[in-house]
């Protein structure tokens, strides 16, 4: 049996919108024809883990069938636990998506090192940039690689030698519609001069839209726009966001499987 695709959504800050985009795509690749399993590595907050639940509580209340992923959290925060349980959900699935905390962990470092395609979602801010890399306070120019982005280079050189495969990095950038233009370009020319520097892709995410916090207590996703009543413009927009966010992942198989029409 081949070993699941491991995708691991990691951002040592808070507020990226870094969960609700690990249980976007994993809801999008199930939704798709993948197995997908979850893990949350963050037991205290548990953010991915209730929006699955919420999930199954929809499912039944309206005694219908949505795309699931089979999800659990990690509760002893063990590298063996680490690995017991992507054992156990690797035996039926081909692909685990895993939630780390957002903030520097040791487990979050452990499961980084076992990603095939490793996700920094980002809001787009020099803030968040920071994160990435250091820039210039006059020119913009990227001054330095960050501590974080050397902590990645390392992981993906360490995996590269212990296994032979290489990681594909990708930054997501989740984007905030009240940033101006002009920042936005900014932001956009440091990541792609750091991009070559460093190597990783970029990819749009998902944008800054109410939408996306009212869908939570309903575990709900864009793709379930049949439960969701009305459905307006916006809804559409954040719909084909959502689906071009998950072919830029480039999971294997994704050209295979078209994503499902929904509503």
């Amino acid at each position: 049996m081949s070993q699941p695709h491991f995708i691991v959504f990691a951002n040592e800050k808070g507020g990226t919108g870094k969960s609700t985009t690990a249980v976007h795509a994993a809801i999008a690749l199930a939704s798709s024809g993948h197995r997908v399993a979850a893990l949350d590595l963050d037991s205290r907050q548990r953010t991915m883990t209730r929006y699955l639940e919420n999930r199954d509580a929809t499912m039944r209340r309206l005694d219908k069938y949505l795309p699931q992923a089979a999800y659990e959290v990690l509760e002893d925060q063990s590298e063996s636990a680490l690995d017991a349980a992507l054992a156990r959900l690797a035996a039926d699935t081909d692909v685990i998506v895993v939630d780390t905390p957002g903030r520097d962990d040791a487990i979050a470092r452990a499961a980084i090192l076992k990603a095939d395609t490793l996700v920094t979602p980002m809001n787009d801010s020099f803030v968040d940039l920071d994160l990435i890399g250091q820039v210039h306070p006059e020119n913009y120019k990227i001054t330095r690689p960050s501590f974080y982005a050397e902590l990645i280079w390392n992981s993906r050189t360490q995996r590269a030698k212990t296994t032979g495969k290489s990681v594909d990095w990708v930054v997501l950038r989740n984007r905030l519609q009240h940033i101006e233009s002009h920042n936005l370009k900014r932001v956009g020319a440091a990541l792609d001069e750091l991009a070559r520097r460093v190597g990783f892709r970029v990819i749009p995410g998902l944008g800054e839209r109410v939408i996306y916090r009212e869908l939570f207590p309903k575990g709900l996703t864009l793709l379930d726009l049949s439960q969701l009543g009305e459905v307006g413009i916006a809804h559409i927009a954040a719909r084909q966001e959502l689906r071009e966010m998950v072919a830029g992942l480039a999971v294997p198989g994704q050209e295979e499987q078209k994503l499902a029409a929904a509503g």
